[in-house]
C-alpha cells in the first residue's frame, strides 16, 4: 500500500494503530467447538489474522479437515489466505463487511444450522446476532486480540505535525478509536481539518461524530478501493 501511494506521487508514512497478539490458550468451550468442527455447516473468517491463528488451531485438532463445510471470508485478501490451505471460501465481493456476508444466498436459510465465526476478541457482534435471529446456532471463536500500541503522550500529534500529514487512511473503526485515544482532546481539535479516508459509512459516521470535518468514504477496506478514493481526493482537492 505504501509503495502504491508513493507511485501515485505522495509521501507515505506507515504508523499502525493496532497491535495484534495471538491468544495463548482457548477456553474449554472453544476447544469443544474445534473438536466438533465436523458438526458445523458454516465457518466464517472475519480477517486475515483470523486465518493466520484460527487455521493453526483447526489443524492442531483436524490434520484432515472434515468435508461438507461451507467456508467464508469477509474479503478477497482473507479468502486468498484460506486458499493457501486448499480452502475455497465464499466472499461478499466488494461489500467487505458483516452486512455483505449476511447478504450471501447460502446464509439466508440457516435455521437450526451451526455456524462458527473465527475472529479476534471484541468486535461488533452484528454478524452473530443476525445469524442467531435467522435461527442459526452461532459460536464465536476468538483466537487473537487487538490492543492499542504504546506511544508516549503527545508522540502521535508530534508525528502528524512533523510529517505535515494532509490525509490519514484508516482501515477500521477500531483503528479510528485508537487514533482518538492516542490524541488528547486538544490535539484532536488541532487536527480535525486533516482529511480522513475511511473504509465504510459506519466508520465515516464515527469520524464525523468525533469532529473531523473532512471525511472520504472508500467502497471498502481493500487496498484497491482505498487507492481509488485517494486518487479521487487528489483530483477533487487539487492536492
Amino acid at each position: 500500500m505504501c509503495a502504491a501511494i508513493e507511485r501515485a506521487g505522495f509521501t507515505a508514512h506507515h504508523l499502525p494503530l493496532l497491535q495484534l497478539e495471538p491468544l495463548p490458550e482457548l477456553a474449554p468451550a472453544q476447544r469443544r467447538w474445534l473438536g466438533e468442527l465436523d458438526q458445523y455447516r458454516h465457518v466464517i473468517f472475519i480477517s486475515g489474522n483470523a486465518v493466520r491463528w484460527g487455521m493453526a488451531w483447526i489443524e492442531s485438532y483436524w490434520p484432515q479437515r472434515p468435508q461438507g463445510l461451507n467456508w467464508y471470508a469477509v474479503g478477497d485478501a482473507t479468502a486468498a489466505q484460506l486458499s493457501a490451505y486448499g480452502i475455497s471460501a465464499r466472499t461478499p465481493g466488494a461489500a467487505m463487511t458483516s452486512e455483505g456476508l449476511l447478504a450471501l444466498p447460502s446464509l439466508q436459510q440457516v435455521d437450526g444450522q451451526r455456524v462458527l465465526i473465527i475472529k479476534g476478541e471484541g468486535g461488533r457482534g452484528a454478524l452473530a446476532a443476525e445469524l442467531g435471529r435467522r435461527g442459526a446456532r452461532v459460536d464465536a471463536l476468538a483466537c487473537y486480540r487487538r490492543v492499542i500500541p504504546e506511544f508516549e503522550p503527545g508522540a502521535l500529534a508530534q508525528k502528524l505535525s512533523l510529517w505535515d500529514i494532509r490525509l490519514v487512511m484508516i482501515s477500521s473503526g477500531e483503528g479510528l478509536a485508537n487514533l482518538l485515544a492516542l490524541l488528547s482532546p486538544a490535539e484532536t481539535t488541532k487536527f480535525v481539518a486533516i482529511t480522513l479516508l475511511v473504509p465504510s459509512p459506519r466508520v465515516a459516521e464515527m469520524a464525523q461524530a468525533a469532529g473531523f470535518e473532512r471525511v472520504i468514504t472508500a467502497d471498502n477496506a481493500s487496498d484497491s478501493a482505498m487507492l481509488r478514493a485517494l486518487a479521487a481526493w487528489q483530483t477533487t482537492a487539487g492536492e
